[in-house]
């Protein structure tokens, strides 16, 4: 694969580290339609190698993260105080190209697709200004890469999107990387109970190593899971996150929530074209359903601050990385999250 030089506004990373998050291996599955043939990836950090023309945010020489989820700054979701999926974001529109509609990957002279802004699994790639940040020269990129996807994802969905208070009880559905990201948001709230759902009993001690109070395992039960969870908080949870991306887990975060001030939040990106249905009734007492894009997270504002955060120790990474590998073995790191072995695993270039 050769990878042209950045034209004008865009900026040509040396990759140094990307971690490797469900959602590439759902466009490998199919449950995520992507324009093929791609390079996947999305959550990683590197250093500036060139700029093109009208550049000004990044030099070659900075430690970077590319944006999945860009920040243009100027359209009308930047400029809203809460929107934080911008207009010129292919999450909108899924293409795979940059934004003037052309590939800067080629592979024996034929074009190869974007993914998302970012294709990480690549030694070498090219991202419009509007979907990159410079970050702390300090930073250890091979840890703070998990910023770009996975932990801000997870921990914005409790502090940002749910707004988790002091004192309440959180239900989380799927112990991976993100999962366990909102648990960590959750107990950063101040949130008393937090239970942990998965069906991977193997989970449940780093769960509880990240901050979650107890975990369950829907296959114990013989009644449905939302069920199980009313009568452990006395009615209904006040905090649901659904974390894995499954119609039937979305609907029983939602019944598992109190029926009048309840809050479910959608994290788990669903399959592909799959509509849910469900009784309007359940949001008529109060319950509130919704969802989030990278925890509600402005990019460029955003990973900057967390960076900094991390690196003043507000929170730790390693617990979720249980993986280093070197690029090369990328399928090994796939194998590991389909077979449930692994939370985060990291590539190394």
């Amino acid at each position: 694969v050769e990878v042209a030089p950045p034209k004008a506004h865009e900026v040509r990373i040396k990759m140094v580290a990307t971690g490797i998050c469900r959602s590439d291996d759902h466009v490998v599955s199919g449950n995520l339609h992507w324009p093929l043939p791609v390079i996947l990836g999305h959550e990683a950090a590197g250093i500036v190698e060139s700029i093109g023309e009208g550049v000004t945010s990044v030099k070659p020489g900075d430690k970077v993260i590319p944006l999945f989820n860009p920040q243009c700054g100027k359209c009308k979701v930047c400029k809203h105080p809460e929107g934080n999926v911008c207009l010129k974001s292919s999450l909108q529109q899924p293409r795979g190209t940059l934004i003037d509609g052309t590939s800067r990957f080629t592979c024996r002279g034929k074009p190869v697709n974007h993914f998302i802004h970012t294709s990480t699994f690549c030694q070498y790639t090219v991202v419009d200004e509007m979907a990159v940040v410079k970050i702390d020269a300090a930073s250890p990129l091979e840890k703070v890469c998990l910023i770009g996807c996975g932990f801000t994802t997870g921990y914005g969905s409790a502090v940002k999107v749910a707004k988790v208070t002091q004192g309440s009880t959180c239900a989380v559905f799927g112990l991976g990387g993100v999962g366990l990201s909102v648990i960590m948001g959750c107990k950063a709230a101040g949130a008393s109970r937090i239970i942990g759902v998965d069906i991977n009993k193997d989970k449940f001690a780093k769960a509880k190593e990240v901050g979650a109070t107890e975990c369950i395992n829907p296959q114990d039960y013989n009644k449905p899971i939302e069920e199980v969870l009313k009568e452990l908080s006395d009615g209904g949870v006040d905090f649901s996150f659904e974390v894995i991306g499954r119609l039937d887990t979305m609907l029983s975060a939602l019944l598992c929530c109190q029926d009048s001030y309840g809050v479910s939040v959608i994290v788990g990106v669903p399959p592909h074209s799959q509509n849910i249905s469900m009784n309007p009734m359940l949001l008529l007492t109060g319950r509130i359903w919704k969802g989030g894009i990278f925890g509600g997270f402005k990019s460029k504002d955003s990973i900057p601050k967390l960076v900094a955060d991390f690196m003043a120790k507000r929170f730790s990474l390693d617990p979720l990385i249980t993986n280093v590998l070197p690029f090369e073995k990328i399928n090994e790191g796939f194998e590991l999250l389909r077979s449930g072995k692994s939370i985060r695993t990291i590539l190394t270039f």
